[in-house]
């Protein structure tokens, strides 16, 4: 199985930082607060205090972030079989796709700022009866947007196209066969 490209990171990365900043980093910046101000009884000013639990929880965030951007990275696997396209994806709870290239509907190739930069794509693999399989929502990781079944977030350009072209191929070579 392949791995995405590395350019791809930086969106696990990025999507990890929107996450923990908006869901809990508030939540958490209280605590570590109030569990400073209990350790040093005072001794030090409010603002010193702000200070320290801002750098704690900065460095908390880092750390948390950077070992999941890294576990969700390599655990990110593709393989483009001769009838199906395989994708396996996970950290606790592990996601097997296989896609038939007859449920195939659309390709989309596409490429944002961060992937332009470090010349990567994502490629969108649109199936037939996909409305239950995909993801939508906030929670999800993909900012509200819905992801299709076949969502590859970093894959180099070249051979992002050389895979639409795969599937196209078997696409219309399977039509002109079966009917």
């Amino acid at each position: 199985m392949e791995k995405l490209h590395p350019g791809a990171k930086w969106i696990f990365r990025l999507t990890s930082y929107s996450r923990y900043f908006l869901f809990s980093g508030l939540l958490f910046y209280m605590s570590i607060f109030k569990i400073i101000k209990l350790l040093v009884k005072n001794t030090l000013s409010i603002a010193s205090l702000i200070i320290i639990s801002g750098m704690i929880l900065l460095t908390i965030v880092i750390i948390i972030v950077e070992i999941y951007t890294r576990m969700s990275y390599n655990r990110y696997l593709f393989e483009i079989k001769e009838n199906t396209i395989k994708i396996e994806k996970g950290i606790i709870w592990k996601k097997y796709i296989s896609i038939p290239y007859d449920r195939v509907q659309n390709i989309n190739i596409k490429q944002g700022i961060i992937a332009r930069i470090l010349k990567f794509s994502t490629l969108e693999i649109e199936t037939a009866g996909q409305s239950g399989n995909g993801t939508y929502g906030f929670g999800r990781g993909n900012n509200g947007r819905y992801q299709s079944e076949g969502y590859l977030p970093g894959i180099d350009q070249d051979r992002a196209e050389k895979i639409r072209e795969f599937i196209m191929k078997k696409i219309k070579e399977k039509n002109s066969s079966g009917l």
